[in-house]
């Protein structure tokens, strides 16, 4: 039996709805073929993005979006992608895969995109490769209304009024492929280049200093130490990795419950590593103005068989949907310093969301995870309180659910819960306290297996059912929590 007690008198903050972004690098076939097809294409489109992508993207209220990378950010040159997409540079994409970028997708098209979701831009800009100049005209081109050279460029190139950009990252992975630098020479980087990330006009643009690499809480040291009052937010990027090694990740959908154990008992390192980053930067922003932006994460395995492996493309089960789960409710649970997430990647990329093959769609287990989990985006989060049984494999624990809960402006609460057992029902009692409530309502979302995934001819294999097993009682509710499950539930 499984206790909680959700005390919706006391509240921990708002959820921001940022922390339910995105990232979309050009990466295999994340941008190329998975949002962007050209105006010529026979894909439903509009000016060369897929509708069917937007729409689906929509419909989960994606809040922001980031571009162009990851590692493709620091070696990319944002005027190779602006003007006549005749006379744009072709180019090598190093990083990923050796194929030809070029560059018919680029800084007007991505802004129309993100319109077009209704969502923020979030821009990874050029640290590594770029030089502060580069910089500085990119954000002016995007957001000057006045007389430059930049400003005059984009209207040229169709674009009269200036765009709103909110959230700018200086640098991406600085620590690795942005450059191999130290944190005490980054710090001094950094300093120098978000000089020149200008406010223009109405524009207030939120900086984003490129944070640590996992569980390297020396770099969080150095950077709120040497560059606290420069920043806007800092930066954390962490993988689910269950193999052995990074060149033997696992397989995305052939394997065991040891496998399916020890991604659960990685996913949840989420939970240590934010505590412990947190308590760096509470040293030096006490008040907490500084966000957490957790700008990559995601389950990573092998890639498909037959692909591409610089393409990253892995299929998508409902081992991934769990790990979105708990890592939503981490975030959620954090969310006094966690700011943003985005997850990796959008479309066809890691942990994607929809998987599309030439005009085919298919929305997958994690899709369905942010579309169940949009209830508490802008929410206010709930104090709770939860005693559990573990789940035990070959002698090691985990905690058997994860759970966050809040409250929306319309005085619903909503509760999302995971049971990371793929073997046992978790019986949960739960003591509603400051609130009076009369009706409850849940979906949820599980297989018969744990490797069941959606596919191009099979698209509906793993989708959220209505969820029965709950009862309102005298103190709160009773629910029955299926094995390997996610669980939303609403309170009115």
């Amino acid at each position: 039996m499984a206790n909680m007690i959700i005390n919706a008198d006391i509240q921990k903050g708002i959820i921001s709805k940022n922390i339910y972004g995105h990232f979309s690098e050009h990466l295999g076939r994340c941008i190329y073929e998975g949002i962007w097809v050209g105006e010529d294409s026979p894909i439903p489109n509009t000016r060369g993005i897929r509708n069917d992508v937007v729409e689906a993207l929509k419909n989960i209220n994606i809040p922001v979006l980031r571009w162009p990378g990851g590692c493709f950010a620091d070696e990319y040159h944002w005027k190779d992608g602006v003007g006549p997409k005749e006379s744009r540079k072709r180019m090598i994409n190093t990083h990923w895969g050796g194929v030809i970028e070029n560059n018919h997708f680029g800084t007007h098209e991505f802004l129309e995109l993100c319109d077009m979701l209704g969502c923020e831009p979030y821009i990874c800009g050029n640290v590594g490769s770029g030089t502060v100049q580069e910089m500085q005209e990119w954000v002016e081109y995007i957001t000057f209304d006045g007389e430059s050279p930049m400003a005059n460029w984009r209207r040229q190139n169709g674009r009269e009024n200036p765009w709103t950009l909110k959230y700018f990252g200086v640098g991406n992975e600085n620590w690795g492929c942005g450059g191999n630098m130290r944190p005490e020479y980054y710090a001094d980087v950094y300093r120098r280049y978000q000089t020149y990330v200008r406010n223009y006009g109405k524009n207030k643009v939120y900086k984003i200093a490129c944070g640590p690499n996992t569980a390297d809480y020396h770099w969080t040291e150095v950077l709120m130490r040497e560059a606290c009052s420069f920043m806007d937010g800092l930066s954390l990027h962490y993988y689910t990795v269950p193999g052995d090694s990074w060149h033997n990740k696992g397989s995305a959908t052939n394997f065991t419950e040891q496998d399916w154990f020890k991604t659960m008992k990685k996913t949840l390192f989420m939970e240590e590593l934010i505590t412990k980053h947190s308590t760096i930067m509470d040293r030096y922003d006490p008040q907490k103005r500084v966000g957490l932006i957790v700008d990559e994460w995601g389950t990573w395995y092998d890639v498909e068989p037959g692909t591409n492996p610089g393409f990253l493309y892995q299929q998508n089960t409902l081992r991934d949907a769990l790990v979105a789960g708990i890592n939503l409710n981490i975030f959620n649970n954090h969310c006094d310093r966690v700011q943003m997430a985005n997850i990796a990647q959008t479309v066809n990329v890691l942990q994607a969301v929809i998987l599309t093959e030439g005009e085919k769609m298919v929305l997958t287990p994690t899709y369905h995870v942010f579309e169940m989990y949009k209830v508490h985006q802008g929410a206010i989060l709930l104090a709770s309180v939860m005693e559990c049984e573990d789940y035990e494999y070959d002698g090691e624990k985990i905690s058997q659910l994860s759970v966050s809960a809040s409250k929306n402006s319309e005085g619903k609460i909503h509760i999302t819960l995971c049971n990371l057992n793929p073997n046992e029902v978790a019986e949960l009692n739960c003591e509603l306290r400051g609130v009076n409530a009369s009706r409850i309502s849940g979906r949820v979302l599980t297989a018969p297996s744990m490797n069941i995934h959606n596919t191009f001819d099979n698209p509906d294999q793993v989708k959220p059912a209505d969820f029965k097993a709950i009862y309102m009682n005298e103190k709160g509710f009773f629910a029955t929590l299926l094995p390997m499950s996610v669980t939303v539930l609403t309170i009115e």
